[in-house]
């Protein structure tokens, strides 16, 4: 497990509280794992889950003691991105602003490179 002092990947104050909120309601740690999957309508696209542990090659960034956990594999495809929590008029939800994307779709949950 790297826990990164200048991350590769970043968690704003916003996803934090959010993550900090689900997990003390459904009474599990705070930690938020981002994975890349292939599929969506662009190529690759954003999975979100809760996780109980940091798995050994987790690539970990921290804010408020909120953690977001990537995989290895994963992380080649998001490093340097900032995971966010907006809420806008069509809903809520966690967004990736990703450097590697080419292109995305509208709903912002998957991306090319």
């Amino acid at each position: 497990m790297a826990t990164l002092l200048a991350p590769e990947i970043a968690l704003t104050p916003s996803a934090a509280v959010r993550v900090a909120a689900i997990a003390a309601k459904q009474g599990k740690p705070a930690i938020l794992r981002l994975a890349v999957d292939g599929g969506g309508c662009s190529g690759f696209q954003y999975r979100f889950g809760f996780a109980d542990t940091v798995d050994a090659d987790d690539t970990v960034a921290e804010l408020d003691g909120v953690r977001l956990v990537v995989d290895s594999v994963s992380l080649d495809l998001v490093r340097g991105a900032a995971v966010d929590y907006v809420e806008e008029l069509g809903g809520a939800a966690f967004r990736v602003t990703n450097p590697n994307a080419a292109s995305g779709c509208g709903c912002g949950s998957s991306f090319s490179v």
